[in-house]
């Protein structure tokens, strides 16, 4: 990309967030049920375990792509 490390970090950061906030918003069009209401309501573990493991994952793939 650049030749400032810094810059990189902020460009990729950014995109992170942004693919982030785009996969959770199809997840959450494309799950049958309402993930916030399953996770702070009614207290669904599993819906929690997805939530974290979409975050994570993506996490990881922005990690991957800065190294």
């Amino acid at each position: 990309m650049t030749g400032y490390p810094v810059l990189n970090a902020v460009v990729f950061a950014v995109l992170g967030v942004l693919v982030f906030l785009a996969v959770s918003s199809i997840l959450v069009k494309v799950a049958p049920f309402d993930l916030w209401k399953e996770i702070v309501h009614e207290r669904n573990v599993a819906a929690a375990i997805l939530a974290g493991a979409l975050a994570l994952g993506l996490c990881w793939i922005v990690a991957a792509a800065m190294h």
